[in-house]
Parts: structure tokens; C-alpha cells; sequence
């Protein structure tokens, strides 16, 4: 019988693209690198249950959530995040960043000093800068202060960010053009808190670490994962918890790995597509014990 995995994620680390299994496991992705994996044939997706704990209801989820989380799970993990405002005793110092995807697509956001870039690279940002560090309510205001001055959003759709990658600008002081001059412009305001130490704008760019100038555009990207379905190419680029996948003839196709967590998955011996897929112009096992599913 076949062995299954199942995906707990991809994180970047060291700035690489990692995929973490359940029971602690992970594979290191490398460029050229074969992906290929099956659904189990009766397989359903299970509830990815909430801040490392399973789903006490073992829930089934839909196919095309990327959250792989029932509702109860959802409002559980999310009501312990950042983002919902309920951490506002955390005693760690934030960063205030722009984040740059493409051509009018900048977002305001924080982060924790301590993960420096990996909330970056875990976002997909092609190019980014700091605008400041001071404790977590400061931060927080001083990103609600910029995004009310700078007309700037604190979220970009996934599907947006894909949409622009293969028209990208050819050079790193093209793509940190825009930035700078949002991060001029917010040095500027009034209004910033005085615990909020302001950072001078170093521009960081992504390009080499997702590689894609180096790889073909993406003409299209997964919507889902089902039962049989099988995934299947070379890895040529990736950003965010994005795989970009030649596939057989050389279509690269978007793969976003949350698709993958709940799911049974088996390995694959041909390069097979075999889910559904979206344009995105209209929008080998080793032979010892394997430490992932490729």
C-alpha cells in the first residue's frame, strides 16, 4: 500500500522554500526539482484543526478553501493572531513595512523583529522596506495611520499578486521605485506614535529568492484539489506559499500549497495534471526513508 502524506504548509526558511508534513517532517525545495503527488482516490479533506491541535469535530472542508479549516477551527486559530487584535500584551517589538507585489500593488503591514523577513517572503513580496519598530500598539497604529494617509491597503489578494508576476519591471531599482516614494511620503506625517523608532528606506528585493526572472510565466494556477487528481512538473520559481510547476510541454502552472493541507497524498511517477486549473491570463522518491512526499 502506498504511503500517504500530509501537508502541514510551506514556510520559507533561510530563504528557501519549505514544505512541512504532518509529524514534525519537512523537504527542502530546490530549483528543478521534481514535484509530483497524487490525491488519494477515496480521499476527503480533513479540518487542519486550530494552533497545532486536530479538529474535535473532524470536519470535512471544501476542495477550494485555502484555510482547510471548519468554522469553529477558523474562529479559534484567527482569535489568537496578530491580526485580530487580541495580542495587545505582547511584549515583543514590531516592524512597520511596505510591501511591494507589482505595478500599484503596495501593502502596509507589520511583523515581528525577531522573524525579520520571513512574513515577507511568506507573502509573496517582490520588494519590501521598513518603516519603522517600536512595540506591537504602536505598531498597529502607525500602520492604520498610513493606510488611511497613503491610501494603501493592509491586504492583496493572492489571486492579484499571481496576475502581475510576468509582467514584473526587469530591474531592482525599478521595483523599489514605488516603495520609496510611499515610504517618503509616510516619514513625512504627522501623527506617528513616539515609541515608533523610524527606519531609514533599504529596499529588499525578491526576485532572485523566488526566481523568477530565471523561470517562464505561469499561464495558469490550481483552483483545487480533488480526489484522483494528481500534480505533477518541475519546480522552476516560488513565492508566498506559491509553487510554480513546468508541467508536461512546459506550461507553467500556480500551485498554492494551502490547497494541499487536509488531503491524503500519494506519490506520482509521471508529470501528470489532472485538477482543475484557472488561466491566469484571464486571471522521485529516494530509495531510503523519505522525509517528505517529494
Amino acid at each position: 500500500m502506498a504511503r500517504t502524506w500530509k501537508c502541514g504548509g510551506l514556510r520559507w526558511v533561510d530563504g528557501r522554500p519549505v514544505l512541512r508534513w504532518d509529524g514534525g517532517r519537512s523537504s527542502a525545495l530546490t530549483w528543478g526539482q521534481r514535484v509530483a503527488f497524487r490525491v488519494a482516490e477515496d480521499g476527503v479533506r480533513g479540518c487542519a484543526g486550530a494552533r497545532g491541535h486536530p479538529c474535535p469535530a473532524r470536519a470535512v472542508v471544501a476542495g477550494r478553501g485555502i484555510g482547510a479549516r471548519c468554522e469553529e477551527c477558523a474562529r479559534l486559530d484567527r482569535a489568537h493572531s496578530v491580526a485580530a487584535d487580541s495580542l495587545a500584551d505582547d511584549p515583543r517589538p514590531y516592524h512597520v513595512y511596505l510591501a511591494w507585489f507589482g505595478p500599484g500593488l503596495t501593502k502596509v503591514g507589520i511583523t515581528a523583529v525577531e522573524r525579520g523577513s520571513a512574513r515577507l517572503l511568506e507573502q509573496g513580496a517582490v520588494c519590501f522596506g521598513w518603516l519603522g519598530a517600536g512595540p506591537l500598539m504602536a505598531a498597529r497604529r502607525t500602520e492604520e495611520l498610513l493606510r488611511a494617509a497613503l491610501g494603501v491597503p493592509d491586504r492583496i489578494p493572492y489571486a492579484v499578486k499571481r496576475a502581475v508576476r510576468a509582467r514584473l519591471p526587469p530591474t531592482a531599482a525599478e521595483r523599489a521605485a514605488e516603495p520609496a516614494g510611499l515610504h517618503a511620503r509616510a516619514t513625512g506625517l504627522d501623527g506617528w506614535p513616539e515609541s515608533l523608532a523610524r527606519c531609514p528606506f533599504r529596499p529588499v528585493d525578491h526576485m532572485a529568492a523566488f526566481r523568477f526572472a530565471a523561470a517562464p510565466p505561469a499561464v495558469a494556477e490550481v483552483t483545487e484539489l480533488v480526489p484522483g487528481g494528481a500534480v505533477g512538473g518541475e519546480l522552476v520559481a516560488a513565492a508566498g506559499p506559491d509553487l510554480h510547476v513546468a508541467t508536461a510541454g512546459g506550461r507553467v502552472v500556480v500551485l498554492d500549497t494551502r490547497l494541499m493541507t487536509g488531503w491524503e497524498l500519494v506519490a506520482a511517477g509521471d508529470d501528470e495534471l489532472s485538477v482543475p486549473v484557472r488561466d491566469l491570463r484571464g486571471t522521485a522518491p529516494a530509495p531510503h526513508e523519505q522525509d517528505g512526499l517529494f
